[in-house]
C-alpha cells in the first residue's frame, strides 16, 4: 500500500472550477494513467459517492473516491486547483486539493477503507497539508503520501 501515488499521478493548477468539473477531471485522468478503461464509470462512481455525501473534508482538501468494477487496481490520485472550488466541506471552506482514491469493486470493503483511513487521518497532521497546498514537486507530494500510507 505504500507505493499508491507515482509523481505522474500529481497534477497542479487545474482550471476546475466546480465539483462537477474536478470529478470529470479525476475520470480522465484515471482512463489516461490506466486505472481504468471507462471513463464514464468512473464519473458515475465518483458522482454516486459524492450524492451520498460530499467528500469535501476540512482544510481545503476533498476525498473523492470511486469504486467501480472499472478499476483495474487500487490508485490515488492528487490534483491541486488553480483556485479554490466551491465543494461542500465540513469546513464549510473551499477546495485547494483533492485526493481521489479509485478502488476495484472487490476491495471496496477492505483495501478502500484502510486507504480511506489513512489518507483522513494525514489530513489531520498540520505538516502534511502544508507540504501538499505548498509544494510545487510531484515527487515531494507523492513521497509524503506513500510514506504515511507504509506507516
Amino acid at each position: 500500500m505504500s507505493d499508491l501515488v507515482n509523481a505522474t499521478h500529481v497534477f497542479f493548477d487545474n482550471p476546475a472550477t466546480t465539483t462537477e468539473e474536478a470529478l470529470e477531471f479525476l475520470a480522465a485522468k484515471g482512463v489516461e494513467l490506466g486505472i481504468s478503461d471507462d471513463k464514464d464509470a468512473l464519473l458515475a462512481a465518483f458522482k454516486e459517492r459524492e450524492a451520498q455525501g460530499s467528500t469535501g473534508m476540512v482544510g481545503g482538501f476533498a476525498l473523492p473516491h470511486a469504486k467501480s468494477a472499472a478499476v483495474k487496481d487500487v490508485a490515488l490520485v492528487v490534483v491541486k486547483f488553480a483556485s479554490d472550488i466551491e465543494w461542500k466541506s465540513m469546513d464549510e471552506k473551499p477546495i485547494k486539493a483533492a485526493i481521489a482514491i479509485y478502488v476495484p469493486d472487490d476491495q471496496a470493503g477492505t483495501t478502500h477503507l484502510a486507504v480511506l483511513a489513512k489518507v483522513a487521518a494525514m489530513l489531520m497532521q498540520p505538516d502534511f497539508c502544508s507540504t501538499i497546498l505548498e509544494s510545487a514537486d510531484a515527487e515531494e507530494i507523492a513521497a509524503a503520501i506513500n510514506s504515511r500510507l507504509a506507516e
